[in-house]
């Protein structure tokens, strides 16, 4: 009955968000005096949401996976080399204030380490491959956005980007929820009741999402209201890189010769974004940056409706394929 009840949470995962998004608009534009206390809370969801998400990374065999570099080297390729040239070019188009660029530029530059896992499951990908590169991917992606910021904006960066906040935001939403992830896994290994709990906070990952997007968008949805003309700005330029990205994911796998479920695992990291996490960050800017949080949660609202697109869109015609053909291929390998 466990497994029953997770499996149709996991199946009806896109439904729980949806309905999660529904009801953060409703008391976004309802209760807008709402959303300063539900901005307090921001931070502690996402916490909690990375540390469930961080406990489903098999840290035992993180060394075996890293065995196959070229995927790890091809997810690497195309998110710190290949999307920074798309972005750029893409924000040729956007007006020129530096606070919409920054937004986009802080989003677009950052590859997502938490629902890509769930998306890729549900187009029948290498969820464990994509799980695998997560670290490496978190911890790139931290160390090179002030330098692709430096680049795009140049001198505008020193007015906007202090290292305290960052500092602040990464132990607390990346680097503790991670080491207790860690723990967590150690404990599970070597007691009964380390491993009751790690199957407990199994149930979390989902319905912690949902609480994510409901607190995050709730927050934030006065700001987007408030400048409805400068945010719509900023829709087409994700419409358009949630269209690019995935048929150049497509062509990088033909080309290194990718089974199904790698080439679809690499569309998917090579689309979905780093919002949820990159938030907090937003949020530690100066206040004349206020905006920049907003465009953040805008791409939020236009990847999730495009992943539901994705799921179907990837295995149908992007990728076709069984379903479990990498695992026959993967499995082949590993013999």
């Amino acid at each position: 009955m466990t497994r029953l009840s997770k499996r149709w949470i996991q199946h009806n995962q896109v439904g729980v968000y949806a309905v999660a998004v529904l009801l953060a608009i409703v008391i976004g534009l309802g209760q807008p005096g709402a959303s300063s206390s539900l901005e307090l809370f921001v931070n502690p969801v996402l916490a909690v949401l990375l540390y469930v998400t961080f406990l489903e990374i098999p840290f035992v065999r993180i060394r075996r996976a890293f065995r196959n570099r070229r995927f790890m080297l091809a997810a690497l390729g195309m998110n710190f080399l290949l999307v920074p040239v798309v972005v750029f070019g893409l924000t040729r188009f956007l007006p020129q204030e530096s606070v919409i660029r920054v937004g986009v530029f802080m989003v677009l530059l950052t590859p997502c380490i938490d629902y890509v896992i769930t998306f890729t499951e549900l187009a029948g990908g290498n969820a464990e491959q994509i799980t695998a590169a997560t670290p490496a991917l978190m911890l790139i992606q931290l160390l090179v956005l002030p330098l692709y910021l430096w680049l795009f904006m140049g001198q505008q960066v020193a007015g906007f980007i202090e290292a305290g906040p960052f500092i602040e935001a990464f132990v607390v939403i990346i680097a503790l929820p991670l080491t207790l992830a860690w723990a967590t896994e150690y404990w599970a290994e070597r007691s009964t009741r380390g491993k009751t709990w790690q199957d407990a906070m199994g149930w979390l990952p989902v319905p912690m999402m949902g609480v994510t997007l409901f607190v995050v968008i709730a927050s934030q949805l006065p700001r987007v209201q408030d400048s409805i003309g400068q945010i719509a700005a900023v829709i087409p330029i994700y419409v358009a890189f949630l269209v690019i990205m995935p048929l150049l994911g497509r062509l990088a796998a033909g080309l290194l010769e990718m089974d199904v479920g790698e080439s679809r695992a690499l569309v998917f990291t090579s689309v979905t974004r780093n919002s949820l996490v990159i938030l907090p960050l937003a949020l530690a800017l100066p206040s004349e940056y206020a905006l920049a949080p907003a465009v953040v949660v805008t791409q939020t609202l236009v990847e999730l409706s495009g992943m539901v697109a994705l799921t179907r869109i990837v295995p149908s015609w992007l990728v076709p394929g069984s379903p479990d053909q990498f695992l026959s291929l993967a499995g082949t390998r590993n013999d």
